[in-house]
């Protein structure tokens, strides 16, 4: 199971788990799934979906737009924590993986909430008119600066933007040419640049920025 931090030793995470509200069975079986899975690290571990539960609860939310969908957890967790008729409209490219998610949607009671678009999300994200109260941005990192200029006109004055891995296990500070690492660097970069946004990077699961569309 993911660490909830690449800053945590194994017996500071072990104590972190041991005082956070314990995931669900159903939960459980999905991040067992996803776990064999070639990128299984793709998934957010279950305390950074108790956040984004939080996160969903604390700020109002009602609609959601998530970039990145993987076996589903993180849009599973949002969207138990949005009302009934809350949406959350998230996007991937992956028929196998996201066929995990949507049997795992079903099962917690969620599908009605979960619009699934499948495509490149660029062209997802300039299709849409609507405005969404937050967005969470968790895909190819190479693309990042594209989906946060796409992002930021589509949410409301005081929507809430995430964008998670932006410390990358701590590469983003270190001499690199990898194109993920140059991509992160990038979006932090812009994102701390941009006056339309007031922005705070969390150190972390693996780096997390909120940024608060003014």
């Amino acid at each position: 199971m993911q660490s909830p931090s690449f800053l945590l030793s194994d017996e500071l995470a072990q104590y972190v788990r041991s005082h956070t509200d314990p995931i669900d069975d159903l939960e459980r079986r999905l991040i067992a799934e996803t776990a064999p899975m070639k990128w299984a690290g793709f998934q957010i571990g279950p305390e950074q979906g108790r956040f984004l539960s939080m996160l969903v609860r604390l700020s109002g939310a009602r609609a959601i737009l998530e970039i990145g969908t993987f076996t589903g957890y993180s849009s599973l967790c949002m969207a138990r924590a949005l009302p009934d008729d809350g949406r959350l409209l998230t996007c991937d490219v992956s028929v196998e993986w996201t066929n995990v998610a949507r049997r795992y949607w079903e099962e917690a009671g969620v599908a009605h909430r979960i619009e699934l678009r499948l495509g490149p999300a660029v062209d997802t994200l300039e299709a849409l008119e609507e405005p969404f109260d937050l967005a969470f941005i968790d895909a190819d990192k190479e693309s990042y600066v594209d989906y946060f200029e796409l992002v930021v006109p589509r949410l409301r004055s005081g929507g809430l933007l995430l964008a998670d891995n932006v410390l990358w296990g701590g590469r983003v500070v270190e001499p690199s040419d990898d194109a993920l690492v140059r991509g992160i660097r990038r979006f932090n970069d812009l994102v701390a640049a941009d006056p339309r946004v007031e922005t705070l990077v969390l150190p972390v699961f693996d780096g997390l920025t909120m940024a608060v569309k003014h």
